[in-house]
């Protein structure tokens, strides 16, 4: 072989070992990412107030919420931390239409802690009405924390009242358990779902939204505001296929 037909071959092999490696490479790279996501020990799903009030048929149903309650016991299944929240709201509660003459749900006021929307009577402490869907069946479900029973001050997020600063316990609670990373579904996604996601972040935990275990009240554009705010925050948004569960 001549020397400059030697040249040219190793420049040509050469080449193709280069493709290769970035073919291989680009190959791992895909790969990973679409490696699906496989709950540690240090995991914890967050199931949103799955109660009652909040499916159809309930006093502030959300549509098709109760879609998500067999995909929710799915998934439940594979993390071995769970936590479930529950609406438990006192009669004549702050965030109540009723409790103000004249007022209309959905209308908003503004309270000590800032712009409240008026809700229908819901989740009442003790009613049928707050208890948890009756289908979700999660028996390894190691806490329940009730929110909203402060009469005076509303609560969205498992983490923080809506004043932003008092607190659930919730945050204490993981930390104690050594648990990092916070997975969430359930009602409603643009409200306590969210609100409760970017007080994970707040609060220094990682944070995924499941989306499609999730569902949402879309009131005058809340949906999308929702999601804009929790990306923002460094919220992940999955759906349930990315998991392996």
């Amino acid at each position: 072989m001549k020397t400059r037909d030697r040249r040219e071959f190793v420049r040509i092999v050469g080449a193709s070992v280069v493709v290769a490696g970035l073919a291989a490479r680009a190959t791992t790279v895909f790969g990973q990412a679409a490696k699906k996501l496989k709950p540690s020990a240090t995991d914890v799903l967050l199931v949103i107030d799955v109660q009652n009030c909040f499916v159809p048929g309930g006093t502030l149903p959300v549509k098709e919420g109760d879609a998500i309650v067999p995909l929710i016991n799915r998934i439940a299944k594979g993390f071995v931390h769970v936590v479930l929240t529950q609406d438990w709201h006192t009669p004549g509660h702050a965030s109540f239409a009723s409790t103000y003459p004249g007022k209309k749900p959905f209308e908003t006021m503004s309270l000590a802690y800032g712009t409240q929307v008026l809700w229908p009577d819901h989740c009442v402490q003790g009613t049928p009405d707050a208890e948890l869907v009756q289908g979700l069946t999660i028996p390894h479900a190691e806490l329940i924390i009730r929110k909203g029973y402060r009469k005076l001050i509303d609560s969205y997020s498992a983490f923080y009242e809506a004043d932003g600063k008092t607190p659930t316990g919730l945050v204490g609670y993981l930390r104690e358990r050594g648990l990092k990373q916070v997975f969430l579904v359930g009602l409603a996604t643009d409200f306590c779902v969210a609100w409760s996601a970017l007080d994970a972040r707040k609060a220094g935990f990682t944070a995924y939204v499941i989306e499609d275990a999730t569902r949402g009240i879309d009131a005058d554009g809340s949906l999308a505001k929702a999601w804009k705010d929790m990306l923002g925050a460094g919220v992940k948004r999955i759906q349930s296929s990315d998991l392996d569960v």
